[in-house]
């Protein structure tokens, strides 16, 4: 090329979750078995999917209009639906106008950081969930800026880092939470959450809340949504059925703001991304119209509740698994469906490995290991050696070390193998 083509933050667009995947795909090339533990896809898992929600899908499938463009803002039915849903939590109110429907959560985290000033930083949760980080340092051309999750304090924000941040960074406009959290688990506290939303009042900083998973919560836990606490203060909540549902194939997402004609640069923000929106012309038509059907039926909150206590009891026995463990850090987990397990300091060493029977795999397992995180170094052993497909944590813009597993497996034989199994390879790795 005559000149650079390509963007400066195009380096930060990193997505461990999938990568590990092409690892994954070398191992099994050379006759290793996966048991993919990496990526929440709920009905790749064998999540069933009741036929009740086939049917409202079908029959919208039969319905000419599902097969047009609707209005780019999102289907007005729709929209009327989830304004008098947020508006019943009784904080801040919206109207049909407040709301913009995006092809996935995905597609609306891309939406919000690709209009930013290149300048302008949002500090988000670390360990970090990929597409954000990867979004935030991409559009700045600079690793992503972070707050600490404590894993020795239930993952809860370290609240005196974040306040110190924000108070020494001029260039942060907003504060990111993932509620529930991943890759952690984690369900913020309420008074942790107006604790945010003060410190954003106070700096004139704005909120994004990512809540794809609101409603996946368990052992007690409830995930307040900003919209309750907001009061005031600019935000913007991402949520989606991707996970609820589930139907992450849908592909169907939506961002909802909040004050947003109360201050004037952030008016600008969300002018930009409709604008943007406006020149896709629209998201997908049939997922929409699907959400109130399935989100009011009466079997729907039977159908979740179920799955949510599933999800608690995989989470269970990973806690039952390897939480006695000393070597590692295991919390109780209390939404979303993930569990970031840590080695405590000074537990990984860089000559620790496993045994492979099988020659090929060992041959590639130590070519991957050279100069790599020493999770990373972990995590690829247990692939050569047992199959287990698991993200390492300083993946997800971490300086601790780790792995994040899935809680979705749908056979509980398979799920106890697999538990069984890492703890197994931990102890022998740690041990070698």
């Amino acid at each position: 090329m005559r000149r650079s083509i390509l963007h400066a933050g195009a380096t930060e667009l990193t997505y461990e979750i999938r990568e590990i995947v092409k690892k994954a795909n070398l191992f099994e090339k050379e006759g290793v078995q996966i048991s993919w533990e990496n990526i929440g896809d709920p009905v790749q898992k064998g999540t069933p999917i009741p036929e009740w929600m086939k049917s409202i899908v079908a029959g919208l499938a039969m319905q000419n209009e599902s097969y047009g463009y609707c209005p780019t803002k999102g289907v007005l039915a729709t929209r009327e639906f989830l304004s008098r849903r947020t508006n019943a939590l009784g904080g801040v109110q919206i109207t049909t106008d407040d709301i913009l429907f995006c092809n996935g959560v995905g597609d609306a985290i891309n939406k919000v950081y690709q209009y930013l000033d290149p300048g302008a930083r949002i500090i988000g949760p670390s360990p970090a969930y990929s597409t954000h980080s990867s979004a935030e340092g991409g559009h700045a051309s600079q690793p992503p800026l972070t707050y600490r999750l404590d894993p020795e304090n239930n993952w809860f924000p370290d609240m005196e880092e974040l306040r110190n941040k924000v108070r020494y960074n001029p260039n942060v406009v907003g504060i990111l939470i993932i509620n529930p959290d991943n890759p952690t688990g984690m369900v913020y506290p309420e008074p942790i959450l107006r604790e945010i939303v003060a410190l954003a009042r106070q700096y004139n900083l704005f909120i994004i809340a990512d809540e794809i998973y609101t409603h996946i919560t368990y052992n007690g836990a409830k995930a307040l949504q900003i919209a309750e606490v907001i009061q005031d203060v600019p935000a913007i909540a991402m949520k989606g059925i991707s996970k609820e549902l589930p139907w992450p194939g849908s592909r169907c997402g939506w961002l909802e703001f909040y004050n947003s004609r109360r201050d004037p640069e952030f008016m600008k923000l969300v002018k930009a991304i409709e604008d943007a929106k406006m020149l896709e012309v629209c998201s997908t038509t049939l997922p929409q119209m699907a959400i109130p059907g399935i989100w009011s039926h009466p079997r729907f909150l039977e159908h979740r509740a179920a799955l949510n206590l599933a999800i608690q009891k995989r989470g269970d026995v990973v806690l039952k698994t390897l939480g006695d463990i000393p070597e590692l850090i295991v919390n109780k987990t209390y939404g979303a469906f993930y569990q970031s397990i840590i080695f405590r300091a000074g537990a990984l060493k860089p000559h620790q490995k496993l045994s492979i029977e099988n020659p090929k795999a060992k041959e590639l397992v130590e070519k991957m290991v050279v100069g790599v995180a020493l999770d990373k170094r972990f995590v690829y052993y247990v692939l050569a050696a047992t199959g287990i497909c698991v993200v390492p944590i300083s993946s997800f813009c971490s300086d601790l070390l780790g792995f994040r597993v899935t809680l979705l497996e749908e056979d509980t034989g398979k799920q106890e193998w697999i538990y069984q199994r890492l703890r197994a390879a931990i102890s022998e790795f740690l041990a070698s």
